[in-house]
């Protein structure tokens, strides 16, 4: 590469194959490949998973048992044989200047050629002592060649693909000496790097792959991580400024009476957070463009007034409204909610003699019968129908709205994006109505900054007043199991009614789980322990009619107990139930169960949610006891995602160059916030940036249109 030409961007990285590296041969570039390794790009940003600090490594001769530590030896040698229980046993003999080392694995035939004799290897374990000597047992080891230096990165390696860590830092060794005489672009303004202390870019790749100490690749980590944060929000920014500037929205009129009065005759005060929320919507309202907003509230916060004041905003500047929730049980529930505080609303016609009509709601799903449908259709197209509360029938073909207004999409993630974007593309002539998304599953703000970065976001972090917290306890074993069922049937003599939840419908769905008609059966059946209690069933298979009989029941107080699949996990608002029984608890994650727990404590009586069965893993006990100890949604979401990594987060996205492969949506929490605010700057001098191609370039390699699409669109 000659000296005089320009730096190298990521755009020219990712021109260059690996082929074109030394020892690079066709088997070796075949098995890169099957790492997704092909370009030099691809190589640099195959980052290393921790370093070795060769100055703390333990001599064998020092070594103790029970200390955890790091040790370099070779392989003197390695053998494999069967146990009398069958399994395979692969020992392997390890030494260096100063002594000798055993390794144990069980079940990890493959060790064996892995470890052949004279292979360097670094071993990481907790020595134990057995039949006088010191040994580890299926300790991690890495095949790291002779390698020298202080430092030592260990790369992700592959067994299939028969690549290892030393042959990976060789390669990008080589990538980057050859990098030298030109360098590595560095489109990040310096204004910005200085303003951070950031190392450039070309110092920061070779710091994160050969560093001097560990302090220097831990300064490059925090140069590579702020640029994947940095060109993830200047996409989302970039595309919301967009958005604002040429797409044609309503500008409502806000503060109208229509407003004022359903927040009259409220039987409850408005807490802080909704009058809070409910402000930063008007004033999104009022703008000529179209409102983008995730407003995310705990279970119980009180989402759904705050929603009624968007659609009635747009009803009363003769807009209509429109709430499409994910399933008919919810869009049924919503119905009856609004319905009872909107009470006698009216709304101005000029065609009537005093001048107005009552508000008009109407339920559209797939289950409501042709007549029903039929006139609810037609009154969306003549605009009798001021809001419409469904499912995904609310995007069906042929259904017209007069001109709808206001958009408000209830857990938001369990739609298609095209689903979005259809209703969203339904306002009036070529003017997108406004939309809200809301979420009972609250994500950390700095995640939704990255999961939902072209929505605003608005939290309604206070329960309203009277709201009792849910007590939650996990019964393990029969005998605590028996405890819950008595305090069903406790709750019941005193007038009140239970939820019981199971995973699934039948008992061949998943093995060791109870069903939901298999628990229904054997708890209100002959001596079952609900026996002679009024006991509904209710999951996704029973017909659409017998569902809403289910629930017309359950709300009447007709039935004592539901039992039920999570088909009553969102939204369904019962306030006489105070008892939750989650059967087999470990198989549901934490947002679920936070979910159904919400079901109860929805009015001034004391609540309990019971966990019952074991826990078939660490994680799911961890699950389970994080539920019990909080009650907090946000807290909840936080130990979701310390157990769970940002994948359950970015995981709707497409899979593509920029997936977080340094920053981390937990531990980088104030580098999110750091990496908005700087791409807004950028975005606000600079819309198109015009005056930073190079950047620009790298956002459409590294995001693509596909993936930005994605972003845009959820």
């Amino acid at each position: 590469m000659p000296e005089g030409d320009p730096p190298l961007s990521l755009r020219d990285l990712d021109a260059i194959g690996v082929d074109r590296l030394k020892n690079a041969g066709p088997k070796r570039v075949s098995a890169l490949a099957e790492m997704e390794i092909r370009t030099v790009l691809d190589l640099l940003q195959h980052y290393p998973r921790r370093y070795l600090d060769r100055t703390r490594q333990a001599r064998m001769a020092e070594l103790e048992a029970d200390d955890e530590v790091f040790v370099v030896g070779r392989v003197e040698r390695s053998a494999s044989r069967r146990t009398r229980r069958g399994r395979t046993l692969v020992e392997v003999v390890v030494t260096d200047d100063t002594g000798r080392l055993k390794l144990v694995f069980f079940n990890q035939p493959w060790q064996e050629q892995s470890l052949r004799a004279g292979r360097t290897v670094v071993v990481h374990g907790r020595p134990t002592r057995y039949q006088g000597a010191l040994q580890m047992t299926n300790p991690v080891v890495d095949l790291v060649g002779d390698r020298t230096g202080r430092i030592i990165p260990v790369y992700p390696q592959s067994e299939k693909a028969g690549v290892r860590t030393w042959q990976i830092a060789d390669h990008v060794a080589n990538a980057l000496d050859r990098c030298e005489a030109r360098g590595i672009a560095d489109p990040v303004p310096g204004e910005v790097l200085r303003r951070f202390d950031f190392v450039g870019r070309h110092a920061a790749l070779n710091g994160i792959h050969r560093p001097a100490t560990l302090r220097e690749s831990s300064e490059a980590r925090r140069r590579l991580m702020f640029d994947e944060l940095l060109r993830v929000q200047l996409e989302m920014v970039r595309r919301k400024r967009w958005l604002e500037r040429n797409t044609a929205g309503l500008s409502h009129a806000t503060g109208g009476e229509m407003v004022d009065r359903f927040l009259s005759r409220l039987p409850f005060p408005l807490t802080g957070a909704q009058r809070r929320v409910i402000d930063e919507i008007a004033a999104d309202l009022a703008e000529p463009h179209p409102m983008h907003r995730l407003m995310q509230g705990d279970v119980g916060a009180g989402k759904t007034v705050v929603a009624l004041c968007a659609l009635l905003t747009a009803v009363q500047g003769r807009f209509q409204g429109a709430l499409m929730a994910p399933t008919e049980v919810l869009a049924e529930q919503h119905h009856h909610t609004m319905v009872s505080l909107l009470g006698d609303l009216s709304v101005a016609d000029e065609s009537r003699l005093d001048g107005e009509r009552p508000l008009r709601v109407e339920l559209l799903t797939g289950s409501r019968g042709a007549a029903d449908r039929r006139r609810a259709v037609a009154g969306l197209a003549s605009g009798e129908v001021d809001v419409v509360v469904g499912t995904h029938a609310l995007i069906s073909e042929g259904l017209e709205y007069r001109a709808l207004g206001v958009v408000v999409i209830d857990e938001q993630h369990r739609f298609g994006v095209e689903q979005r974007a259809v209703l969203r593309d339904r306002g009036p002539g070529s003017v997108m109505p406004d939309l809200l998304v809301m979420t009972a599953t609250p994500i950390p703000r700095t995640a939704a900054m990255t999961v939902y970065g072209d929505l605003d976001v608005s939290v309604l972090d206070e329960l309203p007043a009277g709201r009792t917290p849910v007590a939650t306890s996990w019964a393990r074993g029969p005998l605590e199991e028996g405890r819950v069922w008595a305090a069903v049937r406790a709750a019941v003599s005193e007038g009140r009614q239970a939820y019981v939840v199971c995973p699934v419908i039948d008992e061949s769905e998943v093995l060791g789980v109870r069903s939901v008609t298999e628990t229904h059966e054997e708890l209100a059946g002959e001596g079952g322990e609900l026996a002679g209690l009024r006991v509904g069933l209710l999951h996704g298979r029973v017909s659409p009619g017998e569902k809403e009989a289910t629930m017309g029941l359950f709300r009447s107080g007709a039935l004592d107990v539901l039992v039920s699949t999570t088909v009553i996990e969102v939204g369904v608002d019962v306030p006489n139930a105070t008892v939750m029984v989650v059967v087999d608890a470990g198989r549901f994650g934490i947002a679920q169960l936070h979910q159904l727990r919400g079901r109860v404590g929805r009015s001034h009586l004391a609540s309990h949610c019971h966990l019952v069965g074991e826990a078939a893993t660490e994680e799911a006990e961890a699950r389970l006891e994080a539920v019990v100890a909080s009650n907090d949604g946000f807290e909840l979401a936080e130990a979701d995602l310390e157990l769970r990594g940002e994948g359950t987060l970015m995981g709707e996205r497409q899979k593509g160059r920029n997936d977080l492969r340094l920053a981390s949506l937990r531990r980088d929490k104030e580098w999110v916030a750091i990496a908005r605010e700087v791409a807004v700057e950028m975005v606000d001098a600079d819309p198109d940036l015009r005056r930073n191609p190079a950047l620009a370039g790298e956002i459409e390699l590294m995001l693509g249109d596909r993936e930005a699409e994605f972003l845009l669109k959820s």
